[in-house]
């Protein structure tokens, strides 16, 4: 299990969440219903995966508030596996749906030229 499998699990129930790998990457999606690319932000560095994001909302101009139970904030930290490169990292939210893509640094062994 990696670190981020494991940052994963710890996660309160309310969170959905989903990981996926391949060779060449993980891709995190993360339920952030309401939430737009400008109310959401993602930062990777130094082993760590941060998200932030906010719920939008825009109730009609001749209504407030009387009691607010959809409330959405997630705040949340994850450690990232070596092999990530955050700087390639990419992310989109569409339909509520925050998709984050780690592409793996390149492991395979290089041949490097013998010089005569």
């Amino acid at each position: 299990m990696t670190a981020l499998e494991d940052g994963l699990a710890e996660l309160p129930d309310s969170v959905f969440a989903d990981l996926l790998e391949s060779e060449e990457a993980y891709c995190l999606r993360i339920d952030v219903p309401g939430a737009t690319p400008d109310s959401t932000t993602v930062t990777a560095g130094d082993g760590r995966l941060s998200i932030e994001a906010h719920r939008q909302k825009d109730p009609p101009a001749e209504y407030s508030y009387v009691e607010e139970r959809r409330q959405m904030i997630l705040d949340v930290e994850l450690p990232l596996p070596p092999i990530v490169d955050s700087d390639e990292a990419t992310a989109s939210v569409e339909r509520g749906v925050l998709e984050v893509t780690l592409p793996k640094r390149h492991t395979g062994g290089v041949e490097i030229p013998i010089e005569s």
